[in-house]
Formats: structure tokens, C-alpha cells, sequence
């Protein structure tokens, strides 16, 4: 399965861990409360490949697949669904984007995804599996537009 399609221009889509409790119940709430015209499907579902993404850096974060093919990981695929929601939800979307927010929003992430099995909803299952890479798990998103760092 892939993104869902508007005539000729495909939907943006946001992907979670489907196997993690906590990471299900905030999407459930995202699909409830935030109006966005994302497929928010878990990236169990979707072929990967198709959408550009990895499974690895699908394990260890959120990701936002832009209509114009743009992928965004951690907050700032959320800043993405919140820009994409629009209304009230645009500015904190915005602050989200610009730095020392934008640092922020990824340090909060990021502590927030290495504990998700401890937070409410979490099981074990929902431990992040061990990451190749730059000590500290933290790493840029990979996108295809123009850098905004």
C-alpha cells in the first residue's frame, strides 16, 4: 500500500511504528484532533521503498512524506503535519521550523522516542532497536528540498 491519491496529486503521508503502543494512541489522537489530509498509516503497511524511506530510519521516527515527495523525520515531520493541518495549528507548526526551536523540538523528541516504552501506552515492544550511527541516535532528516538548517 502507498499514499493515497487526489486525482493526480498524491496525498502527503505521515508514518508511525504500528508495533508501539504509545506511538498507535498518538496517532489515533493526531487522526482525531488535527486536521490534516495526511494518510496517517503505520509503516508496517506501506512499501518503503516506493515512498523513498528506510525501515531503519522508520523505526526510530516518525516520518512525513510530503505530496512533492519531501521526507521529514522526528519533529520535524510533526512540524510538517502541523503546517499541513493549517488553521491554529499552523503557528506551532512554524515555530517548530526555526531555530533554537527547531533544536529543541528535536532534543524533546528525541528523548521522548527513546522512552516511549515507558510512557503511557508503552510496552517493551515499543523499545527502539539499536541505531547505526552517530552516537547519541541524533541525525538530520533527509530531504529533498532546499536545507532549511
Amino acid at each position: 500500500m502507498g499514499p493515497r491519491d487526489r486525482g493526480a496529486d498524491p496525498l502527503p503521508t505521515f508514518l508511525f511504528d504500528g508495533d508501539c503502543g504509545f506511538c498507535t494512541r498518538s496517532a489515533q489522537l493526531i487522526e482525531r484532533w488535527i486536521p490534516t489530509n495526511a494518510d496517517v498509516v503505520p509503516w508496517q503497511r506501506v512499501d518503503l521503498a516506493a515512498l523513498g524511506v528506510t525501515r531503519t530510519q522508520t523505526e526510530h521516527e516518525v516520518v512525513w512524506i510530503g505530496p512533492d515527495g519531501r521526507i521529514d523525520g522526528g519533529a520535524q515531520a510533526i512540524a510538517s503535519l502541523l503546517l499541513d493541518a493549517g488553521g491554529m495549528w499552523l503557528v506551532p507548526g512554524a515555530v517548530i521550523r526555526i531555530p533554537p526551536f527547531r533544536w529543541l523540538a528535536q532534543l524533546v523528541y528525541r528523548v521522548i522516542a527513546v522512552n516511549r516504552y515507558r510512557l503511557p501506552g508503552g510496552t517493551p515492544a515499543c523499545a527502539l532497536p539499536p541505531r547505526d550511527g552517530p552516537p547519541g541516535g541524533l541525525r538530520a532528516s533527509r530531504r529533498t528540498g532546499p536545507s532549511d538548517a
